[in-house]
Formats: structure tokens, sequence, C-alpha cells
């Protein structure tokens, strides 16, 4: 278990930095996100099975992608479909490659927007105070959390304060999270949210649970490292959703589909994420709003998709 001394010189370093086989569906998912406006979900975060992780959770990197329809159904009109970013794993993104020059556009920084990376964050510990009535805890009662944005600063920025002087997942001298659920602008926001002001010990129950079930290896519920002809699909993907054009499930169902979506060819083909997680990135856009304009169309995509490919030819 890495020390709160070492947990704070890890961010520390990132920060600078940045400035210069996945396991089967266990329900284990704590969905903070259905919880009541102006209630709170009391947790306990645990440390990683995994030792070589300095942190007590993982980061995770999605892109999503959406399509007008799928091809040769006219009864589904909009649709998404979540890709990984391979930059979760310390690799160059084909997508974001071609995104980040756009920023340098203001006529294209809305579109940029639509496709970039989306993170959030995956946790684990118990749930102490849970406001959900019809929420029912599982045989292993060690819950995981994908934490939000917004919830991680706050997370994180109070690892940096020199006056928490206890890793707060300490079995004894640990500190309880309080998630607090308020609204702003009609959006969910959970800025209000808070560490406890007091220690306390992991109850007998609690430790029992985590001697009988162990704990979770976090990394093993990110999505799936693409395979180079995977990476080839998503960019392909890419392209033809900027392009408008609608999800062929022929030609890539076999590698991601949108969820929920049946394509008999492809019954092994990998999902990126369950429900719980696609509801928490639709919580966290909503507490942090991108602007877009009224009814963007696919003729609008296709001349965006037009201008940035004549301007990189152009400076070609």
């Amino acid at each position: 278990m890495a020390s709160l001394a070492e947990i704070r010189a890890r961010i520390a370093a990132q920060e600078n930095k940045s400035q210069g086989p996945r396991p089967a569906s266990d329900n284990a998912i704590y969905p903070h996100w259905n919880m009541d406006e102006g209630t709170t979900a009391t947790l306990r975060f645990l440390p990683d099975a995994d030792s070589t992780n300095t942190f007590f959770w993982v980061e995770r990197q999605i892109i999503k992608l959406p399509f007008n329809g799928v091809k040769g159904d006219s009864n589904v009109r909009h649709l998404q479909v979540q890709v990984p970013c391979v930059e979760m794993y310390g690799e160059n993104c084909p997508i974001l490659a071609e995104v980040r020059p756009w920023y340098k556009d203001e006529t294209l920084k809305e579109m940029a927007n639509k496709y970039w990376k989306k993170r959030s964050y995956i946790f684990q510990g118990f749930v102490r105070q849970n406001p959900l009535g019809d929420d029912v805890t599982p045989p292993n009662p060690i819950r995981r959390f994908i934490i939000s944005p917004q919830i991680f600063t706050i997370i994180k920025s109070s690892l940096m304060d020199p006056e928490m002087e206890e890793l707060p997942t300490d079995y004894m001298k640990g500190l309880d999270f309080n998630v607090k659920k308020t609204s702003k602008g009609g959006y969910a926001d959970y800025s209000t949210s808070s560490w406890a002001r007091r220690e306390t010990a992991l109850t007998e129950v609690e430790q029992a649970a985590i001697e009988a079930h162990g704990l979770f290896n976090l990394a093993d519920f990110l999505p799936k490292k693409p395979s180079e002809a995977e990476l080839r699909v998503m960019k392909e993907m890419f392209e033809a959703s900027v392009d408008g054009k609608p999800y062929d499930p022929d030609k890539w169902g076999a590698y991601y589909r949108p969820y929920g979506l049946d394509v008999p060819a492809a019954s092994a083909a990998p999902q990126v994420d369950k429900v719980q997680d696609s509801k928490v990135d639709e919580v966290e856009e909503k507490s942090e709003p991108v602007v877009t304009s009224k009814g963007t169309s696919s003729d609008k995509a296709q001349d965006i998709l037009a201008m940035i490919r004549a301007r990189q030819n152009k400076s070609a």
C-alpha cells in the first residue's frame, strides 16, 4: 500500500509532466448518480489490490462517437459508440491526433469538444451510508465506484492538503468521503462533496469482508487495450462519424458496437462499458456542459470535415 507521501509525490509529478481480459459483470458498481437531489452517500475507499499502483484509483479514458442511425435500419435515428482512448495506456491516440489541432481554430472547437476523450476514475470501497432505497448490496460488499472529474478534483486536491496526515484508505485511521448531490443550472452537481472531518477504523464486519473476498485489481476493469486492427476500425468509425454517416454493423460490429444493439454476426464484439459506466459519463457531461449549437446536421459535419482536410492538405 502506497503512503500518503508517495501519492502526493506521484500526483505532483503527473501535474508537472502534464504542464511541460475484462472480468464478467458482478453488479458491484454503486450508482451514486441515481441519488435524489439533496442526499448524501458516505463511501470508504480501499486500496488497489495491485501493490504497484501508487494510487487507490485508476483513470479511464473514453471517446464517444455519435452516428446518425444504423445503416440499413431506418428505425434508429441517433446512437453512440464508445471506444477506449489509447492514451490511457501511454500510447498515441489516432483520433486525438486528428482532433487536437482543431482547438487552434475557433470554428472547430465545438466539434473538437464532441470528440475529445472523457475521463472517469475507478475506485473501490464500502458504502457506509446509502440513500438509494432500491439498491441491494451484493454478497461481496466491496463496491466499485465510477467517479467523475468533478468529484475526483475534490478527492485529489484534499490529498495534497498538508493537514491530511493519514492515508484515507488506512484501515484504522482512514477517512470517509461524502458524495453530496445538488443541482446547478439544471444539472447534477457534486461540488459540495467532501471528506469526513474525523478518522474512523473499519468495522469488524468490513475487515472480515476484505479477508473473505479480497480487494479488486482496479486495472482489470479498464477497457481492453485495442489491437492494431481495432485501432484502424476506431479511426475509420471516427471519420464516418464526423462525415455524418450511419453506423455500419457489417463493417464494425465485430469490433465495437453501441450498447444494446443486436449484431448477430458479432456475438463476441466487445462493448467498452456497461450501462452504469455510460450513465456516469452522462452525469459528468451535464455537470460541465459543452455548449453546442442547435440543429447540428450531417451536412454541417461533412462541411467541417471537408474544411479540416482542406487545411491539412494546404499545410502539407
